[in-house]
Formats: structure tokens, sequence, C-alpha cells
């Protein structure tokens, strides 16, 4: 009570000045104070992070291992979603063939959009290539030096090289990979090597590089080996994902609203293309705390506003997303809040069918055997190995199909 009456005296005077000179009120109006800074949660300051590139083969004995990236790629963004510390999710990807094919290396940086991320996976095909050899030298280096790495400590930096070939180490020209792996060791980033088939000579080469690269070589079959069991859960939350999609609304400038429109379309690209089990996955991803960043992004008004983080009424009107633009003012705010509460309801039901399509797929692996010498076991384990490293721990059972 007694701040309380300090805090209204205090009113009471400065509004007694102000109007007593009235050059005072002129002032405070042409420089207004700042915004309050709302207060910053101290977890968030220091959420982990991992950051994790996928180096992969795209030329044309790899087509099995691309579908099966393609059909993966959410799951194993769940998985490492999965750790005790709930680290934040960052993927990139380094595409390679070899000189004389239509590309030698193609870069996706690190970002927490995985959903554009993906479509850009999606247009990847298995070509090119024959001549055995291929240009992994350069594809380690762009990894190394041509993606946006962050500096802090705790953070677990890993590559997942992913081929059957070895690489050409006859172009006078290249970085040969053991200097491009020092510099990745000094920057605290693991090498990994998983290796397509059975090719003696790859897997000489794949082994020293996991060795160099402080990491761990697996070997899978030729098609990746990933475990690929549809279940009578994936339609209800392929569908489920959808709509969670359509409560999505940006506001800013335009050219903000703009980047949001690419954000959208990439969606967009991933129902028509992707599979149902793929958009089931991306479902359970984005119904989790670290799936809300890819789902939304930033500059996303229901959350905003949901949360506090901002005021409908402070938007100007040309920042407004277009379904709200012609509305009252009290229909803005009942709309948004129609869309606040649709996407809890979803994500409830969204969390339950995950926990039961998961529940679904250990069951049927125990039937068949295990996953012993699957693709998700192998990544799963070498992640659960060296993120103790940036302070992560992972569950035995956190891995997620």
């Amino acid at each position: 009570m007694k701040t309380r009456y300090i805090a209204a005296a205090l009113f009471a005077a400065t509004a007694s000045t102000v109007a007593f000179f009235p050059d005072v009120r002129d002032t405070i109006a042409a420089n207004p104070p700042p915004p309050p800074v709302l207060p910053v949660d101290p977890a968030a300051e220091i959420r982990p992070r991992i950051e994790v590139v996928f180096v992969l083969d795209t030329t044309g004995s790899m087509g099995g291992l691309i579908q099966a990236a393609k059909e993966k790629i959410w799951s194993i963004a769940s998985t490492m979603a999965a750790a005790n510390q709930a680290p934040e999710v960052r993927m990139g990807l380094v595409a390679y063939r070899d000189r004389g094919d239509a590309y030698v290396t193609r870069v996706v940086d690190l970002s927490t959009d995985l959903d554009s991320m993906y479509a850009t996976l999606m247009d990847f095909r298995a070509a090119g290539g024959g001549d055995g050899p291929e240009s992994v030298n350069q594809a380690l280096y762009d990894a190394v030096h041509g993606i946006s790495w962050s500096q802090d400590e705790n953070v677990y930096r890993v590559v997942f090289l992913v081929g059957d070939a070895p690489p050409h180490m006859d172009y006078p020209d290249d970085v040969a990979y053991p200097t491009t792996l020092a510099v990745a060791a000094d920057r605290g980033i693991v090498v990994n090597t998983i290796q397509c088939g059975q090719l003696p000579v790859t897997g000489t080469r794949w082994q020293h590089i996991a060795r160099l690269g402080n990491g761990s070589y697996v070997q899978v079959d030729q098609g990746g080996g990933a475990v690929a069991i549809a279940t009578p859960f994936d339609e209800r939350l392929a569908n489920l994902s959808r709509r969670l999609d359509d409560t999505r609304l940006y506001y800013g400038s335009e050219e903000e609203k703009a980047s949001k429109r690419a954000k959208i379309e990439a969606t967009r690209k991933l129902h028509a293309g992707a599979s149902t089990s793929a958009q089931a996955r991306r479902g359970a991803f984005n119904a989790t705390a670290a799936g809300e960043i890819n789902l939304l992004g930033d500059k996303e008004l229901v959350d905003d506003v949901d949360s506090g983080r901002i005021s409908l009424d402070a938007i100007p009107p040309a920042s407004l997303p277009e379904p709200l633009k012609d509305l009252a003012p009290e229909e803005q705010k009942a709309k948004v809040r129609e869309l606040a509460r649709t996407r809890e309801e979803l994500r409830e039901e969204m969390v339950e069918l995950s926990r039961q399509r998961d529940d679904y797929l250990k069951q049927q692996l125990e039937a068949e055997g295990g996953d012993r010498d699957s693709l998700d076991r192998s990544l799963f384990e070498a992640v659960r190995r060296q993120a103790g490293k940036a302070g992560l721990s992972y569950e035995a059972d956190a891995l997620r199909y």
C-alpha cells in the first residue's frame, strides 16, 4: 500500500509540473519516453542450441538416401530437440556432386526455419557423378567456412557427412580434408561420417575423416537404412498440422511481410510434395516448444499479442495482416483471440496423437527386432555421446522416428 501511495504522489507531482510549465509538456510530446522493456526470462538467455549441417552426396547412386533424408529430417529435428534442456535447433545443408556436374556444391545456411530448408531439400534429385570419387573436399570446406556457425561455447556444432564415394584427392587446387578438419576442430565443430554402401575405399576415408573430426563413423545400407513405418496416426497428424499452419498471421513492413509470404509458400510446397508420413513428423515437431520457432518465426501476430509482447492497438494499420485490415478494432481482437484458442486446441490434440504414434512405432520396432542398425539409431547415439560437452543430455527413449 505504501508503494502505491508513493507512486500516486510522484504521478501527481509530475502531472502538476507538466501543467504548470507548458514547454515541459511540449518537450515530452516531441520526445516521448521509450516503451517499457519487458522482463527477459533468464532461462531463455542461456537456452542451449544445436547447430547441425548435413553434407549430402546428391549424385546418381544416392537416390535412396536422399529420399530417406526427405522423410526423416523432421524426426531428426524432434530427436535433437528432445534433450532435457530443450535446445533450439538450427539446421543447414551442403549438397555436393563433382566437377563437371550441374553443380559442385550448394549451400543452405543454418536456420531455425526448417520449412524453408526442407522446401530446398525437396528440389534435390540424385544425378551426376559416375567416375567414382566426388568433391568431398570442397563440400567439407564449404561446411566449415561457408556456414554461419555461432561462436558461443555452449553450442553443439556438428556435421554429418553422408555419402558412398571417396573424395577426389587428385585436384591440385582443392583444400584437402585434413586441413579443413583441423579448422573445424579449432572451432569446436564435430564431424561425423555416415557411409552408404560398403565400398572399402570409402570406408577407409570416412573413418579417417571421423577420427580427424572428433566424430563417429557408421555404415548403413545404400538406401540409408532409416526406419520407415507408416502409422494409423499419420494422416490425422498431417491434417492437424495443415490447420495449425492456417492460424499464422504476419505483420510488419512490406519487406517483412514479403519474407513471411516466402515462408508460407515453402509450407505450401511441403504440403503439396511431402509424403503424409513426413507431414505427420513435421506436425509432431511443430507441436513442441522447439518446433514453435520453425512454425511461427518472428513477427507472428497471434503469438506476439497472446503473449503480451505487443498490443494490437499499437500496430499501424498498414502493418496489419491482410485478413485483419478490413475489420473493426474489436473484430480484429476477437479474430486474434479465436486463432490463439484454436492453435492451443490443435497443439494439445497433436501432442496426444504424437504420443500415441511414438508408442505404436516402438511396439512395431520391438516386433520386428529393434532398430540397432538403422540410420535413426546411428544419428541418435552420435548426438547423445557428443552433445554432453555442450551441456545437453538425452534419455535413452528420446529417439523419435
